[in-house]
């Protein structure tokens, strides 16, 4: 399966590798040339295909657990102040997506959206630490039954030149359904409440809308 945002990509790609294949068939007649034009529109054609690549994985919604909203390599794991929305101390779990991870973003808990602004920006490596604030990226809060407010930001990377983001203020929102999709590179921030239990590490890799990424402290933690 792939995802409709890479539809138009796909055939565009498609299209024009099936004309370069031919013309250089035709009109190249150095063979080690002609060879080498083809496979390199073959491979084009390839890696676009995997980066749109939307495999389907069934959830179970479980309130108790956040679950990761994206594929990608977890790079933050710290409380942090967060300025938009809540003003204050949050922890925040952060995954950077390479271009070979499935990009698109699925909603990390369900509930009903409550925020969701896009802000344009610069387009900094995506692990700088001001990509957070500074490059295009767009913010979701989602009111869930057991955590309260939650957030995730889709933050564009240097590579990144488009972030599609479906979340509307008052939809009631699935844990797993897509909720976005960014373009080569980029990164998602979640920003939870801070007695929140993170249950991965850093430099872990992560499945979105399959590894779990925090859960509630347990009762008797706080005994």
């Amino acid at each position: 399966m792939f995802h409709k945002e890479g539809q138009r990509i796909i055939l565009i790609t498609f299209f024009a590798t099936a004309a370069l294949a031919l013309g250089a068939e035709y009109y190249v007649g150095t063979p080690w040339l002609r060879i080498g034009l083809q496979v390199l529109a073959l491979v084009v054609l390839v890696l676009i295909l995997q980066f749109f690549r939307n495999p389907k994985r069934p959830v179970v919604p479980s309130f108790d657990e956040i679950l990761a909203p994206v594929d990608g390599k977890v790079v933050v794991i710290e409380q942090t102040e967060e300025s938009e929305y809540f003003k204050g101390l949050r922890l925040q779990i952060s995954i950077f997506m390479s271009p070979v991870n499935v990009h698109v973003t699925r909603y990390p808990a369900s509930g009903v959206v409550t925020y969701s602004k896009y802000h344009p920006g610069k387009y900094l490596v995506a692990w700088h630490p001001k990509s957070s604030t500074e490059n295009e990226r767009t913010t979701v809060v989602v009111r869930t039954p057991k955590f309260g407010e939650i957030l995730f930001r889709q933050i564009a990377g240097a590579m990144a030149r488009r972030i599609v983001n479906y979340a509307e203020k008052g939809d009631s929102v699935q844990q797993g359904e897509d909720s976005g999709f960014i373009k080569f590179g980029s990164r998602v921030d979640v920003l939870l409440p801070v007695d929140c239990i993170p249950t991965v590490k850093l430099n872990q890799k992560v499945k979105g809308a399959v590894t779990c990424i925090a859960t509630l402290p347990h009762p008797s933690d706080g005994e």
